[in-house]
């Protein structure tokens, strides 16, 4: 146990950045994950956890609801973000519930999402 103690001290020195890539490296040399214990864990702590799993949405349509005041900008965003042509854009931009992407990963609708938003239209996920 003594032993233990000694390394438990150690770890306790590392700074944050430290102990970061220190999992990364164990991560690395075992082949396993940190990240899926503490789920699991996370998941049977709960007071009454669901029989099935909630499976996490993947696929995200970005939808605008209105192209705002700024709608140059908007269309600007739009062709930037597909291969749409100025008309097609500009169509698109005047479609209430129009789908500017279909079935993206969560980081590029959100990433869409905000372009549209900083040029001024409102956004939903879906």
């Amino acid at each position: 146990m003594a032993e233990l103690d000694k390394i438990v001290e150690s770890l306790s020195k590392l700074s944050v950045l430290e102990a970061a890539e220190l999992v990364k490296m164990l991560e690395e040399k075992w082949g396993v994950s940190a990240a899926a214990p503490v789920a699991v864990a996370a998941v049977g702590a709960g007071p009454a956890a669901p029989a099935e799993e909630v499976e996490e949405k993947t696929e995200f349509d970005v939808i605008i609801k209105s192209a705002g005041p700024k709608k140059i900008e908007v269309i600007k965003v739009i062709r930037q973000l597909t291969s749409l042509g100025l008309v097609e854009a500009k169509n698109l931009a005047e479609t209430a519930d129009g789908k500017v992407l279909e079935a993206v990963g969560k980081d590029v609708a959100n990433d869409a999402k905000a372009k549209l938003e900083a040029a001024g239209a409102e956004v939903a996920l879906a």
